[in-house]
């Protein structure tokens, strides 16, 4: 089941303590795709999750050409929960951030088998086999 939008840009900047437009400058950059209704953005629970951990990065001085490559390594960034392949550790040093769970790391960056037989990597590969074959 799709998590539901139910917060227009508004209320999400005010509990970012953000300026509106500082979330379109992240639109535009890629690193959140609200859905729209009526021409207006509306942003659910998991996109408000993506957009603390995209102002978290900012704090730790990364800029927003850095955050967008850096999310290219989250396979799961669009997905509404993570894929099975995937597993939260709370070792530090094992992976990079969780962005939906404070304090735990995602592990796929530490066993790369685990992409292997991933079926969203399955589902990824099908909309882009050329973009895929050509960063290996």
């Amino acid at each position: 089941m799709q998590e539901r939008p139910l917060y227009p840009i508004g209320i999400v900047s005010e509990l970012l303590n953000a300026h509106p437009e500082t979330v379109r400058v992240w639109e535009r950059y890629g690193v959140i795709q609200p859905q729209r209704r009526n021409g207006k953005r509306f942003y659910s629970d998991n996109d408000l999750m993506r957009l603390r951990f995209v102002k978290k990065l900012m704090g730790e001085g990364l800029n927003l050409p850095a955050i967008s490559y850096f999310l290219k390594l989250y396979p799961c960034w669009y997905q509404e929960d993570c894929p099975g392949c995937m597993h939260r550790s709370e070792r530090i040093g094992c992976a990079k951030p969780c962005w939906k769970e404070e304090g735990t790391y995602c592990q796929v960056s530490v066993n790369e088998d685990l992409c292997a037989n991933c079926e969203f990597r399955r589902q990824q590969e099908q909309y882009e086999p050329a973009a895929i074959n050509e960063k290996a």
